[in-house]
């Protein structure tokens, strides 16, 4: 019996773990904070920020998460880079939300999100390799590569 309660703690224990390491889903009615669409519209392209105190800003795609983290006081008063925990992607080929600090990124696509050129996130770098060759993509990006005029570029088809 002591092993049987030791084995339903530990599975407890694990559950809370996991939920806790998984990245926040955006609700029905959250919004992006750079532009304002809504973002559960557009799972595939889900990109979420989680701050240490449990609070979560979403985005619909990677470039406005990209805008947002470059300068996130513009988009919501108070909020600094300090104080995130985390930041997710979701991956083009598995839709599997990613750590975002190592996902490699696809520019120059024939791909578009919902807000037209994307940074288009994957999980490897061989799995960016296959996407740039495959959807005729121009640059393949690490997270510290896009810098901040980057996604402005993007918008205006110069990237």
């Amino acid at each position: 019996m002591p092993l049987r309660l030791f084995l339903a703690c530990w599975l407890a224990a694990w559950a809370v773990f996991a939920a806790a390491q998984a990245p926040p889903a955006p609700g029905p009615r959250d919004l992006c904070p750079v532009c304002g669409m809504l973002v559960s519209k557009y799972p595939n392209w889900v990109a979420t920020i989680e701050y240490k105190d449990g609070h979560a800003h979403h985005f619909d795609g990677a470039k406005d998460m990209f805008k947002f983290w470059h300068q996130p006081a513009k988009y919501a008063a108070g909020h600094r880079r300090e104080d995130m925990a985390a930041i997710w992607v979701t991956d083009f080929y598995n839709l599997q939300r990613i750590d975002a600090r190592i996902a490699w990124y696809v520019t120059g696509s024939d791909v578009l999100g919902p807000m037209g050129h994307e940074f288009v996130p994957l999980a490897t770098k061989e799995d960016a390799a296959d996407f740039l060759k495959e959807h005729k993509g121009k640059r393949i990006l690490s997270f510290e590569q896009v810098t901040k005029d980057l996604p402005l570029k993007l918008d205006d088809g110069k990237f």
